[in-house]
């Protein structure tokens, strides 16, 4: 399993938004960066993510699984462009603000704090392990710590 960061503006897309979508999730489209879109082709289902909220609160607020692999996004017809469907796994019981990510040393190479405008990042199992620790959560298990 690899892990992941989606980052969404809340006011076009919010974490209560996408446990709406349910378990059927909801395509993660509107991608035009090749990196993040090249991430996503890396994508194999039940890898999982954080759900970020960008602009407003810039914290890490919930836990989402790939449900479908990287396929053409339909919001557009430019066949450059692929996208991966996501559902909602979890609640981050206290998010996890970029502050506190970027006060962390042991996330100090995070791409949340290197790569900061990139919409979809990866994660290595340490950071997701510390981020969800950070959160209130076991990175293995995703229950309650």
């Amino acid at each position: 399993m690899k892990y992941w960061l989606f980052k969404s503006e809340p006011f076009k897309w919010s974490w209560e938004m996408q446990k709406a979508k349910g378990e059927e999730g909801e395509q993660w489209d509107g991608i035009r960066n090749y990196l993040a879109r090249n991430n996503m082709r890396e994508m194999k289902i039940g890898d999982r993510g954080f759900f970020y909220h960008s602009n407003e609160g810039l914290e890490v607020v919930g836990i989402v699984e790939v449900c479908a692999e990287s396929h053409p996004d339909t919001t557009t017809d430019d066949e450059r462009w692929d996208c991966v469907d996501i559902k909602a796994v979890c609640d981050m019981p206290k998010p996890v603000t970029l502050k506190a990510v970027k006060a962390n040393e042991k996330l100090s190479k995070m791409s949340l704090v290197t790569s900061m405008r990139l919409s979809v990042q990866p994660v290595t199992e340490d950071e997701w392990i510390e981020v969800c620790r950070m959160g209130g959560l076991d990175g293995k298990t995703l229950k309650p710590l």
